[in-house]
C-alpha cells in the first residue's frame, strides 16, 4: 500500500492530468448528437492499431523471463484486434444502411 502511495505521490501530475483527461472526454461525448455517435467511434476504434503495434513493440523488448509483462503485451494485441475487428464490422454495416436497394 505504501508503495502505491508513494507512486501516486511522485506522479501526482500525471494523476491531475488523467483525471482532467476523463472529466474532458465525458463532456465530448456527452455533447456529441446520437447520429454522428456510431460513427465516431466506429472511426476512433480503428486506432486502435495503435494499441496493436504498441504491445508488439512492448512484447519484442520484454525480457523472456516477465510473465507479467508478456501476459499484458498478449492482453492488449488480443484486445487491440478485437476493437480493430469490431470497428470495421461497425462502419461495414453502417456503410450498408447508405446503400440504395434494388
Amino acid at each position: 500500500m505504501d508503495s502505491i502511495i508513494q507512486f501516486i505521490s511522485d506522479n501526482l501530475q500525471m494523476v491531475y492530468i488523467l483525471i482532467l483527461a476523463i472529466f474532458v472526454g465525458i463532456e465530448v461525448i456527452k455533447s456529441i448528437p446520437a447520429v454522428l455517435h456510431t460513427p465516431l467511434m466506429s472511426g476512433a476504434n480503428a486506432l486502435s492499431g495503435v494499441v496493436i503495434v504498441g504491445a508488439i513493440l512492448v512484447l519484442l523488448h520484454s525480457s523472456p523471463d516477465d510473465y507479467l509483462a508478456l501476459a499484458l503485451g498478449f492482453i492488449a494485441v488480443v484486445l487491440g484486434i478485437l476493437n480493430v475487428v469490431g470497428g470495421f464490422a461497425v462502419t461495414n454495416r453502417m456503410l450498408q444502411m447508405f446503400k440504395k436497394k434494388k
